[in-house]
């Protein structure tokens, strides 16, 4: 893993090799209510979370009258149009000021993906850490435009994309003068299953790309995030929920309080066994070190002037002598004094 890499949110430095910066999802889990939604960022705060995402939308500028839901919407929220359900799913401009407030105030990152030109426009007014750039506008080129003259970091999730569409995002961004930009693998279901995940891709578009690349996981449980940060995850983003029993699209596929809490305990320990990729031995090991390796000592009993072969050498614990990798050091030397069986070799017993 790689320190090159990395982009700046807020006072947080993120690459692979820095703690993994967590993102809980709020999104439309507030189902349309300010309440659920303060609530929500409580909950993020006492969960150990870095920032809480939410979405903004104008529903008329986002979706046709007769736009049919996806099976996973259907399935939760029953029949009808995406149309129907966005609306009840809108909070206020004003709204998100006071909820932006309220991250200020508890001291955690503020983000939101926009999904049209005016919600895009306020969002950039709320001083946001960052862009969180949303996977069904990855090759929307004309609206990416826009984001990439506001000047902010980009979160650019690529569920549903190709290399090639992640490619021309990224060309784009560079044309806008928007270089601090982190990807973030993605599978757009919901909940998606962990077999799809490809793990590997975080670290082939880091490679390809060269940016920092995070994850998007809409997966049931904390496998997918912990195997994503093993191989090199910098951001983790996951939709956050405070009853996933509640009415709405994405309470099903999100993660409730005391599991996200689990989750980012159990993350930052794996962090701490990450290290820095460099194999040596450890201060930690020395005990055991000198218990169970061997040193070199004489088979048998011999007279000075003995020459020594290879069978009169054998290695045994513990590790207080001459380590066996320098036995060839001794082969054809002459004792300069008579020696015992077990005896620790050592240089001052040769000619």
């Amino acid at each position: 893993m790689s320190s090159k890499f990395s982009v700046k949110l807020g006072k947080r430095q993120v690459s692979a090799i820095d703690p993994c910066y967590v993102i809980a999802e709020i999104g439309v889990n507030h189902n349309g209510r300010i309440d659920i939604a303060h609530r929500l960022i409580d909950a993020a705060v006492k969960s150990g979370a870095d920032a809480v995402k939410f979405q903004i939308f104008k529903t008329d500028e986002l979706v046709v009258k007769d736009a049919p839901k996806a099976a996973y919407q259907k399935d939760k929220t029953g029949a009808g149009t995406q149309k129907d359900m966005l609306r009840d799913l809108e909070l206020e401009p004003s709204e998100f000021r006071e909820l932006r407030n309220h991250c200020a105030e508890v001291k955690i990152d503020f983000m939101s993906t926009a999904f049209d030109t005016q919600s895009l426009e306020e969002v950039a007014q709320l001083d946001p850490v960052c862009l969180k750039w949303p996977s069904g506008e990855l090759n929307n080129l004309p609206f990416l435009t826009q984001a990439g003259k506001i000047g902010l970091p980009i979160l650019l999730s690529t569920g549903m994309g190709s290399i090639t569409e992640i490619s021309e995002a990224l060309d784009l961004l560079q044309e806008q003068h928007c270089n601090d930009v982190a990807i973030l693998q993605c599978v757009s279901n919901y909940p998606a299953r962990i077999e799809d995940q490809n793990f590997r891709c975080i670290k082939t578009m880091s490679a390809l790309f060269g940016r920092p690349v995070g994850f998007s996981d809409h997966t049931e449980g904390p496998y997918a995030a912990l195997a994503a940060r093993a191989i090199g995850m910098c951001v983790l983003e996951k939709h956050f929920t405070l009853d996933r029993d509640m009415v709405g699209p994405d309470h099903t596929a999100s993660t409730e309080p005391a599991e996200f809490a689990f989750l980012i305990q159990t993350l930052r320990k794996i962090e701490l066994g990450l290290g820095d990729g460099v194999k040596k031995p450890l201060e930690s090991e020395s005990d055991v070190r000198r218990a169970t390796r061997k040193s070199l000592v004489y088979r048998l009993d011999m007279p000075k002037g003995h020459v020594l072969k290879a069978n009169d050498l054998t290695a045994k614990r513990p590790n207080q002598g001459i380590s066996p990798n320098r036995l060839n050091l001794f082969i054809g030397r002459t004792l300069s004094r008579p020696v015992s069986k077990d005896t620790l070799v050592a240089f001052s017993h040769v000619q």
